[in-house]
């Protein structure tokens, strides 16, 4: 997809980057030789561009394997406390160049490959996405284990081997189609099976009350076997794990059952088993109580806890019989972090080993697992909170169901004690919710068995304690925190965008990549004339190689001197992509309307995937698509405006349209996006920012002056206010004419000439049912983007905003937010002392 470079270019090679040695370049030719060697020697004796991407991958992973094991041993030998991320996602991306990055490879691979007459990027392109995440919630975990590593913590990050990630988005005549997401055909060099450390969980069966104790009996067992990928911090030689679960039927699988039976439909059987780590939901901020969804939940908490608790027991003498028998201390050396909703199951099923299995006393088992987790709130659409039935516990997971209770029992005598009589307040905080389906309500859960509960900006974790768990925070003020979220500079900064990467470099120096407050000092050269060009100049060439990616794809000439206007995100109603639909059609009629006029050329990108089974978010990307089409094809309209549709938006898209946005759109209503992170990415890599007050937006304004970005529309309290007096949209329909010809257009099928009637069901919502209130904002947000096109219109000062945000960027690194955890909810304190590399002797 990449524009191969000019052999100039190449060499041109960046500091950030680092110098390569010779003997690294022998030695990483080399060693991707006998690599290569031992590939074709297997199979064949022609190399295709896939044996070349896999030659490379071995020969970078050989330099990993050294680190990660001093690493391992290094933490075995000290003991410190160890933080477990547990997350239902990864959205990891590429391996190869961040692995590269981190480990300062970079140079002496690229110079190696082309000696060896091959084009590094094009090798970096076979790779498939590790895309086991939907969205932001998935990314920030990759992000986070990035910080851990190079913080020099003691973590790991637990999830599920999903065979499927998040599927491939194709688009046919305009609407989305679903592929399967088929990641690991080729296998995956960066990780490595421990079938050493295989573990049973356990299903379904009944409990026993007996005078030794409950017991869960006659359960049926999945094989939980780990896969781990190693994390490398940026040039420290810290080497963390991710360890994800696969499921495997165990060889007795259904055979009891089948004894006088059919033998193959018993092994046939075993998939039913397996399939708990087949595929991903697709569902972003959106709950489908689904079986097979509560499993996976359960499957990666069950086999965690258990590798968790073998971790804590084993002594450090070189021996593996347990030696920790008391679980006083197991607060002192686990921090469990609960990523949202999903591994919520933690808190019970840690309660059930210690009372059940480990026969600690209840109230001192309730205490130990109160101190060991902490909560991250992700979402405050109720439709996102996860509400499960009890009868499918009941099924499922019997004994967590009685201890669900019990908790809640104590939980609610607790409340009812402190405000006598006020039945209304129980039943507002029961972790059971009373109705026709009783249904355990999983945020509560987390809430009362965590030490710690988080939101992810500070307007978000203000609305989770002010309206969201409100009546637990009049209880229990002090376990509510806020950490706003944040990116990897590695990934997002020196990665994708090195031709940023080496002007700052040579302003600032280096030390901005693990310290991305010293952006700050980029301030002193906001007038500085050569600063000014070259911050400029970067964004023009990278534009230029992304408007090549572009044609070639879309065979839609791009105008690489317009204004490259980007949303790129999760389709939903509440980000509003139909208000930037809406702006593009004002856009159009006013060039249809005086052709001859001036104006400021745009091409808008919108980009991301709807949920395969979201009606709206579907008919969005087909009224974008529909547009597109109608404006594209306009001849009066040339290349003032184009609007294309970017296909199958993933991390590694993500890191070809950043680092060349001009404008970064910001538009959810306020109160309704938790953080955003793309938003730090736009603006870390030189895009101006069009946003409501709403999530990170929020601190990213006080950051650097609202001045310099671009902010409009309703605040949470006129969201509130208009919410009181009620929303009405036929008012604005009536009043504002631009909007109304807009909505007439997409209503009358001007936009789908073939099938009139297409969009009646947007239309309808957007009149009669958007809970996002489109129309409240869209006069002030067209009014400006008014201003959006007067700044473009001055290089000069356009660019000097974009270097004020570049500087103010730092607070939105997720080193600060890793930091605040490690310190205020964890309880241990980041490092920057380097383990010794493989080569040297160990202290």
């Amino acid at each position: 997809m990449a524009a191969p470079l000019s052999d100039g270019d190449r060499r041109k090679q960046i500091s950030v980057r680092g110098i390569a040695g010779l003997g690294d370049v022998a030695e990483v030719r080399k060693s991707f030789n006998r690599h290569l060697h031992f590939t074709l020697v297997k199979d064949r004796n022609v190399a295709t561009p896939r044996d070349y991407y896999f030659a490379l991958a071995h020969t970078v992973r050989d330099h990993l394997v050294g680190r990660w094991i001093r690493t391992q041993q290094h933490y075995y030998e000290r003991d410190p406390k160890r933080i477990y991320y547990l997350s239902l996602e990864f959205y990891m991306g590429r391996t190869l160049q961040n692995t590269m990055v981190n480990l300062g490879l970079q140079n002496a691979c690229d110079e190696a490959i082309y000696q060896l007459g091959l084009d590094l990027e094009e090798l970096e392109e076979i790779e498939e996405d590790a895309g086991l995440g939907n969205g932001g919630l998935g990314r920030l975990a990759a992000c986070f284990l990035d910080s851990m590593a190079t913080l020099g913590l003691a973590a790991y990050g637990y999830g599920i081997r999903y065979e499927f990630g998040i599927f491939n988005q194709k688009i046919v005549d305009g609407w989305q189609v679903e592929e399967a997401d088929d990641w690991l055909r080729y296998g995956n060099p960066w990780e490595k099976a421990r079938p050493e450390y295989m573990l049973p969980v356990h299903f379904y069966g009944r409990v026993d009350h007996t005078p030794e104790g409950v017991k869960w009996i006659d359960t049926q067992v999945v094989l939980a076997m780990p896969y781990d990928t190693p994390v490398p911090g940026y040039k420290n030689n810290t080497v963390n794990t991710m360890r994800l679960w696969s499921a495997k039927a165990p060889n007795d699988f259904n055979l009891q059952e089948f004894n006088m039976g059919d033998y193959i439909e018993a092994v046939l059987d075993r998939n039913l088993a397996e399939n708990i780590s087949r595929v991903l939901y697709p569902n972003d901020n959106f709950f489908e109580g689904k079986e097979l969804r509560l499993k996976q939940e359960y499957f990666v908490v069950a086999a965690t806890l258990q590798d968790i608790i073998r971790r804590f027991k084993s002594s450090k003498f070189g021996c593996r019989d347990p030696v920790r028998t008391c679980f006083e201390t197991f607060p002192d050396k686990v921090a469990i972090q609960l990523n949202d909703t999903h591994p919520a199951l933690s808190i019970p099923e840690l309660m059930r080993i210690l009372v059940d299995v480990e026969k600690v006393d209840w109230d001192k088992a309730w205490e130990i697992t109160k101190r060991t987790c902490a909560y991250t709130n992700h979402t405050v659409l109720p439709e996102a909170l996860e509400r499960w039935p009890v009868s499918m516990f009941e099924k499922l997971l019997p004994r967590h169901l009685e201890i669900i209770y019990a908790l809640n029992q104590m939980h609610l005598d607790r409340v009812a004690a402190l405000y006598p009589g006020d039945i209304d307040r129980l039943r507002r905080m029961s972790v059971i919710e009373e109705g026709d389906c009783k249904r355990i309500n999983m945020a509560h859960l987390c809430v009362i068995g965590s030490h710690a509960v988080n939101g992810v900006a500070r307007i978000h974790s203000d609305i989770v304690k002010n309206s969201v768990f409100k009546d637990f925070y009049e209880l229990e003020p002090e376990k509510f925190q806020n950490k706003t979220n944040g990116i990897t500079p590695r990934r997002w900064l020196l990665l994708c965008n090195p031709g940023l990467a080496d002007v700052i470099a040579e302003k600032i120096g280096e030390g901005f990549i693990t310290d991305l407050s010293q952006l700050k000092k980029l301030l002193d050269f906001v007038n500085n004339e050569t600063f000014i060009r070259d911050v400029a100049k970067v964004k023009q060439e990278n534009k230029l190689k992304f408007a090549a990616c572009l044609e070639e794809q879309y065979k839609v000439k791009i105008n690489p001197s317009s204004m490259f206007d980007v949303q790129v995100k999760r389709i939903h109603e509440y980000k509003r992509q139909l208000l930037n639909c809406l702006h593009a059609i004002t856009l159009y009629n006013r060039i249809r309307s005086n052709p001859s006029k001036s104006c400021v050329p745009r091409t808008i990108m919108i980009g991301g995937k709807a949920a395969p089974g979201y009606h709206m978010a579907k008919m969005i990307i087909k009224l974008i698509t529909s547009i597109g089409e109608v404006i594209n094809n306009d001849p009066y309209v040339g290349d003032k405006l184009k609007v294309i549709f970017l296909e199958n938006y993933r991390v590694s898209l993500a890191e070809k349209v950043i680092p060349a946005a001009d404008l970064s759109q910001q538009i959810s209503t306020a109160g309704t996006e938790a953080s955003g992170t793309g938003n730090m990415k736009f603006m870390v890599n030189g895009a101006l920012t069009i946003g409501t007050m709403d999530g990170a937006n929020v601190e990213m304004a006080e950051e650097a002056g609202e001045e310099n970005l671009f902010i409009f529309g309703m605040r949470v309290e006129d969201v509130e206010a208009l919410n009181r007096k009620g929303y009405n949209a036929r008012e604005y329909y009536e009043r504002l004419p631009e909007l109304r010809q807009a909505i007439d257009q997409i209503s009358s099928g001007f936009f789908s000439p073939r099938d009139p009637g297409c969009f009646k069901d947007v239309v309808n919502m957007l009149m009669y049912h958007d809970r996002f209130k489109v129309f409240a904002d869209y006069e002030a947000y067209i009014k400006c983007q008014g201003q959006v096109d007067q700044l473009f219109m001055d290089p000069r000062e356009w660019t000097k905003k974009v270097i004020r945000n570049i500087a103010c960027s730092g607070k939105f690194s997720s080193d600060r937010t890793i930091t605040e955890y490690a310190r205020e909810i964890w309880g241990v304190e980041p490092s920057a002392t380097k383990i010794p590399p493989p080569n040297l002797p160990r202290d």
